[in-house]
């Protein structure tokens, strides 16, 4: 074997050995895949997801379904291969571990701050869905209850869950108009809707649950075209109140805004 033939053999086997290492050497990513749904107008494990008191509440028809994602842990070791399949996967998304888990170091501190933001989330959407109806949160106590979430992004369904309980379109009928509307979306109490990320997988996963329609932050409507399942219908909103009218219009056939 002449001198110039080792040298290509001693390279193609470093290179392979430097291709296996990358292989199964642990990335700094996390695989996310479309998570539960819960309807905010029901129950979550035999508890009402919202309970008021201090007014009378409506008897809703429809459902108004949150939207999560669900992703490896911040101790997961994710390799090459996991990161492939997801890249080719349309049920999977591939994202940079900070972006899934931005706090914390572990899994019990991530679900602790999670637990905080979504305490957050529900007092928030309920000072924005009072402040909608002109109602004051002196007379009028929320309680939201759902089981197994944390995070900020179901603040806009809560608000809108709320709205319909209390007021419904105003007109006497629901929000939903009987359909199944998921959605997704952080909300301050003025009731400015923000993003989220992970749309993809949230229209996915209201898909499979049964919706029709997924309300999504503006800015995120090229996001959430990516993957788009078949027949799922998206309205963008910025505010409360644009949902509210988004979801009026689409019961009486008016125009509704879209991505």
């Amino acid at each position: 074997m002449s001198s110039r033939t080792r040298a290509l053999a001693f390279c193609a086997t470093l290179v392979l050995a430097l291709l296996l290492a990358a292989a199964f050497a642990p990335l700094p990513y996390s695989v996310a895949y479309p998570g539960m749904t819960a309807n905010v107008l029901g129950k979550d494990k035999g508890k009402p997801v919202i309970t008021i008191t201090g007014a009378g509440t409506r008897k809703t028809s429809g459902q108004l379904r949150m939207t999560s994602i669900v992703a490896t842990g911040p101790d997961a070791s994710v390799h090459l291969p996991d990161i492939l399949k997801g890249w080719l996967s349309t049920d999977e998304a591939v994202m940079p571990r900070e972006a899934v888990y931005p706090v914390g170091e572990n899994t019990e501190e991530i679900a602790e701050h999670n637990a905080k933001q979504m305490e957050e989330s529900q007092d928030t959407a309920t000072s924005a869905a009072l402040g909608q109806l002109g109602k004051s949160a002196k007379d009028i106590k929320v309680k939201l209850s759902l089981a197994d979430v944390g995070g900020p992004s179901a603040g806009l369904m809560f608000a809108l869950g709320i709205v319909d309980k209390l007021d419904g379109d105003g007109a006497g009928h629901d929000l939903t108009g009987g359909r199944t509307i998921a959605g997704t979306g952080t909300i301050t109490a003025g009731g400015k809707v923000g993003a989220v990320g992970g749309v993809p997988l949230k229209t996915q996963a209201a898909h499979r649950d049964g919706a029709s329609v997924f309300l999504v932050p503006r800015k995120e409507c090229t996001d959430a075209r990516a993957e788009l399942p078949k027949g799922m219908r998206l309205v963008p909103v910025t505010t409360l109140d644009g949902a509210v009218d988004a979801l009026k219009a689409l019961r009486t056939g008016g125009r509704v805004p879209h991505c």
